[in-house]
């Protein structure tokens, strides 16, 4: 047995941290007995769309609902075609084929792991009707560039993974989430703005698709029992809401902690002479990385996993099968081999614990034990 163990996340040292805040907004919530949307979520929507500096946030009850949201206002069909990457969680393009259109994959670039320029420019056709890049593991995708080469589409953001991540486009920062038309965002507990449950949002500029979206999320009524259309079930719930109101003031110390552990897995991965056997996570110049997860290469990738496993260590990968190889995708028709940057991403992509409160020593004896492995 290891004589200590070391998980990829840990939610419990971040919940001491705040639990006093959180108690009282959970009382708030039971002493006013309103549970579903109300004024919790409200003022959380307010708040989000605050801190992003755009107009409209509509809370939902998941990540993936969000996406589902953002393309239903869009209306996405089976005439369209969606381009985004296959190297994401499995709801980006699950949202697309709900609908009844064709996820377009195109491949990932090696350093960022964000979805390729050059492909979404050969994937347009006749049939694109929205582009979906992934802000993935906290760094913005080059959404300028995105516009440059799709003008006239429309864009969704899938930023589940990257509230808080800035891109500097002509020395003015924006936001993950305010470029696209639309943008969707995710609050697993796991994420950097994470709820006790589950949560997600849409965020737009729009007034006509914030109306929509709103409407859309409670089975499309209009107002109680009168129903425009057809929607779906997905109401963000007050106590998550309450919950993410206390947490969203401390985002800002925590993605920057955040980068500080980054900071210091280069170093460490650097001073043990590792580079040989793991890349470490690049972040363009003008990106402001929040690192939901610190992703390297490495070689060997499973039986790294296995030995760290072996000294308590917990690790993750995301992602070891790719969009396009998934089973359900196969009427997609795409090969293996299409996609070689995101194919070898799956097989040595690893993350390495990764959270607020993770300490020196500890990423210190993980960095020691990658070095045990590849040096012994």
């Amino acid at each position: 047995m290891p004589e200590r163990a070391l998980p990829s996340f840990d939610l419990k040292r971040n919940f001491k941290r705040v639990k006093g805040e959180i108690a009282e907004a959970i009382e708030r919530v039971l002493e006013s007995q309103h549970f579903i949307l109300g004024p919790e979520v409200e003022k959380f929507e307010a708040e989000i769309a605050s801190y992003l500096g755009v107009e409209h946030a509509i809370g939902c009850a998941s990540g993936s609902d969000a996406l589902l949201l953002a393309l239903m206002a869009l209306d996405v069909s089976e005439k369209d075609e969606v381009i985004t990457t296959p190297y994401t969680f499995f709801a980006t393009a699950s949202c697309i084929a709900r609908l009844g259109a064709r996820p377009v994959f195109v491949d990932v670039d090696p350093k960022t792991y964000n979805i390729s320029i050059e492909g979404i420019k050969e994937a347009i056709s006749e049939r694109t009707k929205v582009i979906l890049p992934v802000h993935l593991f906290g760094q913005m995708a080059k959404v300028e560039e995105i516009r440059k080469v799709a003008p006239g589409k429309t864009m969704v953001e899938d930023a589940a993974q990257a509230i808080g991540a800035v891109r500097f486009i002509e020395e003015r920062g924006v936001k993950a989430g305010t470029v696209g038309d639309l943008a969707c965002f995710s609050f697993f507990p796991t994420k950097n703005l994470g709820a006790y449950g589950d949560g997600g949002m849409v965020v737009t500029r729009c007034e006509k698709l914030a109306d929509r979206i709103s409407r859309l999320r409670v089975h499309g009524a209009g107002s109680q029992y009168m129903h425009e259309e057809i929607g779906i079930n997905s109401r963000l719930d007050a106590i998550q809401a309450a919950i993410l109101r206390v947490r969203l003031k401390h985002l800002e110390v925590w993605n920057e902690e955040r980068r500080k552990a980054a900071a210091r897995y280069n170093l460490l991965i650097a001073e043990k002479g590792l580079e040989e056997w793991v890349a470490v996570p690049e972040t363009e110049e003008n990106n402001h990385h929040t690192y939901h997860q610190y992703v390297v290469r490495c070689k060997r990738r499973d039986d790294l996993q296995e030995f760290l496993k072996g000294k308590g260590i917990t690790t993750r990968v995301y992602y070891p099968v790719p969009l396009h190889m998934q089973k359900c995708f196969e009427y997609l028709g795409y090969k293996q081999g299409q996609f070689p940057v995101a194919e070898m991403l799956s097989k040595e992509s690893l993350a390495l614990p990764m959270f607020p409160e993770i300490k020196p020593e500890e990423q210190e004896w993980v960095v020691e034990n990658i070095r045990q492995f590849y040096l012994k």
